[in-house]
């Protein structure tokens, strides 16, 4: 009998965890488990994760793939062994983008990074002897490298020993996290020195600029900014300067066409001023950096569960775009620029936050509420944060093969 070759692609499948992180879900990959070709960074690469979340989707749904029409799962994650001395697990994370081909490769995600020790060590990426070594004191210490912005980041991951003796991630707990519905371990994060000691934390040599916003449909021309990159570089302004109060939630902002396009005008133009473009076409490219995000005194509010925030429980509210959306939490990496300007006395988020020297602030987001804390200081004339903390948790969802046709890549 003759063979006849198919007319159609078969399926290959592809070992993954799905995970969320924080606020976030991603899907996460064993560097060598994907296909050759896509181990290294190409079109290869990039259209076989672009298939995986269910992207370019007009429809916004994502309905064939993982994602699910939201930025915050709209998210992959590439893990293996590091070879840089001092790190157990580099880190790379692509934003896929939902409407567009696109994966942004620039940033890290803050809040994924909340899953990377523990995913880590479930796929065995982490020296077995730290791991069993970590269950006296029931804390891992992962260091990260993360590769996206070749920085470092300690993740305090709680484990256990089951009935046979073996080490295990604890991923329940008691620790509530506003934005996830059901409590969880809890994962504490430290991002070290999250700006480069040759560089400014304020690219401007600013802590707050007059920002031109000419052409963006505001009222006036000119608003005061603080553009930061720790983190994330991320543009903030004074609520009030933009015609909000810093409480709105999701629907009060992403229904809004032109509103969104103002915002987005308004991101470009902070890019240039930062220096990230050369021009405002150039943000449609990069669509995760920078962020814009507003920030008023404290006030009470209803979250976006209906919780009530108490104005005397938070020392500022703060509300912050993510590919073009407001965000129904905060951003973990926009949360690393949230507490290094907060401990910086003189920029918008500090003054905010009610000015003078601050180590730690608790800000409300659109679903409650969240603690960072922060140390920053002037090295030879230039603001350097060193440290900046937060406690996130993180869960497996499945472990499982994720199927791709073969002619997607």
């Amino acid at each position: 009998m003759t063979q006849t070759k198919p007319i159609f692609a078969p399926q290959i499948s592809v070992p993954a965890t799905y995970m969320r992180g924080g606020t976030s879900k991603g899907t996460f990959f064993n560097l060598f488990d994907l296909p050759e070709r896509c181990q290294v960074a190409g079109k290869s690469r990039d259209n076989f994760l672009l298939r995986v979340i269910g992207s370019p989707d007009p429809y916004g749904k994502q309905i064939d793939g993982l994602g699910n029409g939201s930025s915050s799962t709209s998210k992959t994650v590439i893990l293996s062994q590091s070879d840089k001395a001092d790190h157990d697990v580099n880190y790379l994370f692509g934003q896929v983008n939902i409407a567009k081909p696109m994966i942004d490769w620039a940033g890290n995600c803050g809040n994924l990074t909340a899953a990377v020790g523990a995913c880590a060590i479930n796929m065995g990426l982490i020296d077995a002897d730290k791991v069993a070594n970590s269950a006296e004191s029931g804390i891992c210490e992962v260091h990260i490298w993360q590769e996206n912005i070749g920085k470092t980041i300690i993740a305090h991951v709680p484990v256990y020993l089951d009935e046979q003796g073996k080490v295990q991630v604890q991923e329940t707990g008691d620790f509530e996290l506003d934005g996830v519905t059901f409590p969880a371990a809890e994962v504490k994060i430290e991002f070290i020195d999250p700006v480069d000691s040759s560089s400014d934390m304020f690219p401007t040599n600013n802590l707050v600029d007059d920002f031109d916003v000419s052409g963006c449909g505001l009222n006036t021309d000119s608003v005061k900014a603080t553009f930061i990159s720790a983190g994330i570089p991320t543009i903030f302004m004074k609520a009030e300067d933009l015609g909000f109060t810093g409480t709105e939630l999701q629907g009060d902002i992403n229904s809004d066409s032109e509103l969104l396009a103002k915002l987005e005008n308004i991101r470009a133009k902070g890019g240039v001023a930062m220096g990230l473009f050369k021009d405002v076409s150039e943000a449609q490219t990069s669509q995760h950096i920078p962020k814009i995000a507003w920030v008023a005194s404290a006030q009470s509010y209803s979250a976006s569960s209906g919780k009530a925030v108490d104005a005397n429980d938070i020392d500022l509210v703060v509300r912050a775009m993510s590919m073009g959306q407001l965000h129904h939490a905060m951003m973990g990496t926009a949360a690393v620029a949230i507490a290094a300007a907060a401990t910086t006395q003189g920029t918008l988020v500090n003054q905010a936050a009610g000015a003078g020297e601050l180590t730690e602030v608790r800000f409300g987001h659109p679903s409650g509420t969240l603690l960072v804390g922060g140390k920053t200081e002037q090295v030879d004339g230039r603001w350097q944060a060193k440290k900046v903390s937060m406690s996130r948790s993180a869960r497996r969802i499945m472990v499982g093969e994720v199927f791709v046709p073969a002619d997607a890549f």
